[in-house]
């Protein structure tokens, strides 16, 4: 195995960024695969442009019949006028959910970037203001309030971004010219539905292009099944209210069965020469684990009839985890193991706890999200034209990566890693 993985997300925020419109400019859900150049992007671009570019009137057309099927299932008139009143072709939006390129990432990458020092800081902080808050969350839902921290963090990066795509004019586009119109049209109603009784303003609908929003990204169907009005005063606001957004966060989870008590794993060590079963489904009591000749990291020994799961997200040279029951209940916030560990390992990075033991089989590991800002800095310096550094990865800056690692002998792929950022910053 090489460390590298897929993560797909239908409708959230994807973390890391790379093609993404909500993190740095989280889409969830998709970790972006562009093949081997620029060129490659550009042309799925155009022939994205060419193969669905609808006539305005066509657009006016459907988002006419989308306005009088929002007032139909109670949508008030004012609002459905507001909201689909002025809704232009999104190009960006129909060429996510049209091509949806993605990037393989490495591991090291997406956890560097996304359990970084900043993102502790910043949660240990968040934590100390909504002390009491996360404390009555996690007794009335049986959630750990670290798990509820972190996943906060992780999707808005503690509700300091919660995206920039107008819902409405996003989903619109999608329910009138998308690959799953249907599915579209009714997130989009809801939408229309929870500004119509008031949780929240029509101006609070903003998020990513799939049309999740929030402090912890639900989709509108999402919000209105599992929202909760935590704070008492009449609207489950998931944008505004952070009592609501975390509540409803933790009851998606306790939905979800979470299973009070229990950790989300633990890192072990491996046999030398393990070939046994891996794999999140292929659970097993940790006492029959033992037997294989696991054991924790720290030597100790696994007993009990909890059942566990084994996954190797680098491999069988790189971290190994068990992992149990509220594992799989992260996985599903996300779909993608990758989003579950980065969830689980910043939960025990807020208690305090360290690293994980076992290093990534890299000799050039990944960069946090101040190396990357830095990166782009360096570039500069250098005399690399990337405009304005912003701390994102997009195809300028790794346009000018790849131009950099040719001229050190590099193999030139663009990737922001720390072999490039520290010949960069020599003399």
């Amino acid at each position: 195995m090489s460390g590298k993985f897929n993560v797909r997300r239908f409708a959230g925020t994807n973390p890391l960024n790379e093609f993404n419109p909500i993190f740095f400019g989280p889409e969830t859900r998709s970790i972006m695969k562009i093949r081997n150049s620029l060129t490659a992007l550009f042309v799925v671009f155009a022939v994205t442009l060419f193969s669905f570019q609808p006539a305005s009137a066509s657009l006016r057309s459907c988002v006419a019949g989308l306005k009088k099927a929002a007032i139909r299932a109670g949508v008030s008139a004012s609002v459905a006028n507001k909201a689909l009143g002025n809704i232009k072709y999104d190009e960006k939006t129909i060429r996510f959910s049209r091509t949806q390129p993605e990037r393989r990432t490495y591991i090291w990458d997406y956890m560097a970037f996304l359990v970084d020092d900043e993102r502790i800081r910043t949660g240990k902080t968040m934590m100390k203001r909504y002390n009491r808050t996360l404390r009555l969350v996690e007794k009335t839902y049986g959630i750990d309030r670290y798990i509820i921290a972190a996943l906060w963090g992780i999707e808005s990066d503690f509700g300091r971004f919660k995206g920039d795509f107008f819902t409405p004019n996003s989903l619109a586009n999608l329910a009138c010219g998308g690959r799953r119109a249907k599915l579209f049209r009714r997130e989009l109603i809801i939408a229309l539905q929870l500004v119509s009784r008031g949780d929240i303003k029509l101006s609070d609908l903003k998020g990513s292009w799939a049309g999740a929003f929030g402090q912890t990204q639900f989709m509108p169907s999402t919000y209105k099944r599992l929202a909760v009005d935590f704070d008492k005063n009449g609207r489950r606001d998931l944008v505004n209210s952070v009592p609501d957004a975390l509540a409803s966060t933790a009851n998606f989870l306790k939905k979800g069965g979470w299973r009070t008590g229990q950790p989300w794993g633990f890192e072990v060590r491996l046999p030398r020469g393990y070939k046994g079963p891996v794999g999140r489904r292929r659970k097993t009591s940790l006492a029959n684990w033992s037997r294989r000749g696991l054991v924790r990291i720290n030597g100790g020994k696994l007993t009990g009839k909890r059942s566990a799961g084994l996954i190797l997200p680098a491999g069988r040279t790189g971290p190994a985890f068990l992992v149990l029951r509220n594992f799989d209940v992260l996985y599903t916030y996300n779909v993608a193991e990758a989003y579950a560990l980065s969830i689980s390992h910043l939960s025990d990075r807020l208690k305090g706890r360290k690293p994980f033991r076992t290093p990534w089989p890299t000799s050039d590991p990944g960069l946090s999200r101040a190396q990357r800002l830095d990166l782009q800095k360096r570039l500069i310096e250098n005399g690399y034209n990337i405009g304005e550094a912003d701390g994102r990865i997009g195809p300028i800056t790794r346009a000018a990566i790849k131009k950099a690692q040719a001229k050190y002998g590099m193999k030139p792929d663009g990737r922001p890693g720390t072999k490039i950022y520290r010949l960069l910053g020599s003399k």
